[in-house]
């Protein structure tokens, strides 16, 4: 990830039906960067991620991706973003192993065994990769989506809530994983209704922006 990267939020701004959430969104996220998106229940944290990730459309505002807006740009922005929204977004009737491996060859990643046994143990998921993924709990199932963290080359992760479904160890090696993506180069946005244990993280409140 030698080449710097730059996500400009330019003044967004995100309605629910009639209602304004919040406007006047301002920031720019560079290459190393890691950022929590905070703010009190029902200010659009969520729907925040979603317009980032080019799944939702901005009331107003433009999100850019190196200084071209994203609509502009959708298969090139697509193919530097991992994206962890509240649905898992796995098949139920693969298993944890196969959902891997498919991931694995529609990212065009290199089929390694290794990599994926590496995967489901930061998950901790090791006897449960053979079980069809309807037979795992939603926890467990959300921590399949969690383990392409572990295989992905995407430079942008977007991840909604990522340490619901892990444990206290399970948030350590996340946090540490998330860590060594940035300081590599990548660029990090999540909410969470925890604050992650690392002195790495940026803070956004939404609060400020609320109509």
């Amino acid at each position: 990830m030698n080449h710097k990267n730059q996500l400009i939020l330019n003044n967004l701004a995100c309605e629910r039906g009639e209602t304004r959430l919040f406007e006047h969104c301002q920031l720019t996220i560079e290459s190393g960067e890691w950022w929590q998106i905070e703010g009190h229940n029902g200010i659009g944290k969520t729907s925040l991620l979603r317009i980032l990730a080019g799944l939702s459309v901005a009331a107003e505002g433009e999100v850019s991706w190196n200084g071209t807006p994203i609509r502009q740009q959708r298969d090139e922005y697509y193919s530097n973003l991992f994206y962890l929204g509240h649905f898992a977004g796995i098949k139920p009737e693969l298993t944890a192993w196969e959902n891997l491996r498919f991931y694995q060859k529609i990212q065009h990643l290199p089929l390694s065994d290794d990599a994926l046994w590496n995967a489901l143990q930061k998950v901790s998921l090791i006897g449960k990769e053979d079980l069809p993924c309807s037979h795992l709990s939603a926890g467990q199932q959300r921590r399949v989506a969690l383990a392409k963290l572990w295989l992905t080359q995407a430079t942008l992760w977007i991840l909604d809530e990522p340490f619901t479904a892990i444990d206290k160890k399970g948030v350590s090696e996340l946090i540490a994983h998330i860590e060594q993506h940035c300081e590599q180069g990548g660029i990090t946005i999540f909410t969470s209704h925890q604050t992650a244990q690392s002195n790495k993280v940026k803070i956004l409140s939404l609060d400020q922006f609320k109509v």
